[in-house]
């Protein structure tokens, strides 16, 4: 462990059952030049290991105040007092409810997704989410030391619950890590700072949010909230035969009445101070509430994805491999392939010389294009070049062609051409689960792939066939001390470990002795 962590957590361990401190600044400068936006990316790997360095600390600490005070000039809808809260979180609630009902109702009566154009697009959107959700609840791991002092039980719960309590298929990363996984969508290293600045929210209130606990409060209290985007994407991913699981446990373990959403709220109260200001103390949950605006929202995510660019990246990211692949024989605009894979820069531009020569028959069906016959048909010369996922981009960006063509109807007036029938509705994810269902003699309903799984993943986590796993064991056995083996346990249920066969047995063992 880093000297600064150390310290961190020996500071944490000594007084346990201290109280939220509210000074008129989280946290002195300590030195460090504060990165700009730009830095995101940068705090984000820094701060996305097993043990941050105390560079990374002192980064993530200017990283957090520097987007503490963007926040702080957002104007938002927020109760003037703690007792107000209730009220005001159930019409947020209400408000989303019936917004949601609206938009079914709209699904209903015909009218297009609200969010994906495909799937695709979809797929995208997995993507380009991927620096935040495969942080999910890293804003809690900095409390896990705290576990002797009650005032921190509720928080320290709902980061156990982020975990699935140590159970693979409840655990939110390892769930969004098989989804991003299964559909090779996983590739998201080349996106830009902006897609980075929740996750490095998150990861800061982490390691470095010691000081900034009723920030930390307040930033969960706005995310545990139950958003319309997240409903709307659960939806119209089972429409795109994509497991919506991720999303709909969120809606579910959120909930206002037994969920996270409900703990939030507990948590602004238990640890609001007794004695001290509580309006200052308010006014940093607010403020840590507003981290939540910062960084890409959904819809901005959602609204990022464009074919033609997406492509270009793909071509881009496939230079390094092809550019020595082929023989001179292949050929197009007057240049070799290889010579336009030796310069990512080119992408675009070698594209249009493909379409130009042919090789794309844009608007039409992407089996009608010659390219697409090399990676689809029998024996293709391409095949395996492009997963799933970017075969996908490249339909798209075949079937979106060129703008539609002007015509003249029987008056003269210049109308635009019949756009292209839609793709042919598929059956839902839900609705192919629930085909795949079979019922034995006695009537009971079996899911024979996800009990499959369950069984093989838990033989694997066995610690009697895991080396690692016998040896954390044997770890906490020669422990004596309670805080000694919550200390270790808490090591490795940090954020970039927690999804790890190690990291769920210490999540596992961590909550059974916190009920002890």
């Amino acid at each position: 462990m880093s000297s600064s962590s150390a310290e961190l957590s020996a500071k944490l361990r000594a007084e346990p059952s201290a109280r939220i401190s509210l000074p008129s600044r989280p946290v002195p400068s300590i030195g460090v030049t504060a990165p700009d936006l730009s830095g995101a990316k940068v705090v984000y790997h820094a701060l996305a290991v097993a043990e941050p360095d105390a560079r990374a600390i002192a980064a993530g600490t200017e990283f957090l105040r520097r987007q503490l005070d963007l926040a702080a000039r957002q104007a938002i809808d927020f109760p003037a007092s703690i007792e107000q809260m209730p009220d005001w979180f159930a019409a947020q609630l209400d408000a989303v409810g019936s917004a949601y009902q609206h938009y079914l109702a709209g699904r209903k009566g015909g009218a297009a997704p609200r969010f994906f154009t495909s799937r695709a697009h979809a797929l995208n959107f997995l993507q380009v989410s991927a620096p935040t959700k495969l942080v999910d609840g890293a804003w809690l791991a900095g409390l896990l030391p705290r576990w002797a002092d009650p005032d921190f039980g509720t928080l320290i719960r709902i980061y156990l619950e982020e975990l699935g309590e140590g159970v693979p298929e409840k655990n939110h990363v390892a769930l969004y890590r098989k989804l991003i996984t299964t559909h090779a969508c996983d590739q998201f290293a080349a996106l830009d700072e902006r897609f980075y600045v929740q996750g490095a929210i998150q990861l800061a209130l982490a390691h470095c949010g010691a000081a900034f606990l009723p920030e930390l409060v307040g930033f969960n209290l706005g995310y545990e909230q139950l958003p319309l985007h997240l409903l709307i994407t659960a939806f119209e991913l089972n429409e795109l035969d994509i497991d919506p699981y991720y999303f709909t446990l969120h809606v579910t373990v959120d909930n206002a009445l037994t969920g996270h959403a409900g703990d939030a709220l507990q948590a602004v109260r238990q640890l609001a101070p007794v004695l001290g200001d509580r309006n200052a103390y308010l006014q940093r949950v607010l403020n840590g509430y507003r981290l939540n605006g910062l960084g890409m929202t959904t819809e901005a995510l959602v609204a990022s994805y464009a074919p033609e660019a997406e492509l270009i990246r793909i071509l881009q990211s496939k230079c390094g491999v092809g550019q020595n692949m082929h023989s001179d024989y292949c050929r197009v605009g007057g240049k070799t392939i290889n010579a336009w894979l030796s310069a990512p820069q080119q992408m675009g531009e070698m594209l249009q010389q493909l379409e130009r020569a042919g090789w794309f028959a844009r608007g039409a069906a992407p089996e009608q294009s010659r390219f697409w016959r090399l990676l689809q048909s029998e024996k293709a010369e391409m095949f395996g070049v492009f997963s799933a996922y970017e075969q996908a981009v490249l339909a798209d960006w075949i079937r979106a062609g060129v703008a539609a063509p002007l015509a003249a109807n029987d008056a003269g007036q210049t109308i635009e051409a019949a756009s292209p029938a839609p793709l042919p509705r598929t059956p839902t994810y839900r609705a192919r689960q629930r085909a795949a269902q079979r019922h034995d003699g006695a009537g009971l309903v079996h899911y024979p792939a996800r009990a499959m799984i369950r069984t093989h993943r838990s033989e694997r986590a066995d610690a009697t066939s895991n080396p690692e796993l016998r040896l954390l064991e044997q770890r906490v056995a020669a422990l004596r001390d309670k805080n000694a083996v919550m200390t270790l346990l808490a090591g490795l249920m940090s954020p970039a470990l927690h999804h790890s066969a190690s990291g769920m047995m210490a999540t596992r063992l961590y909550s059974q002795l916190l009920r002890t």
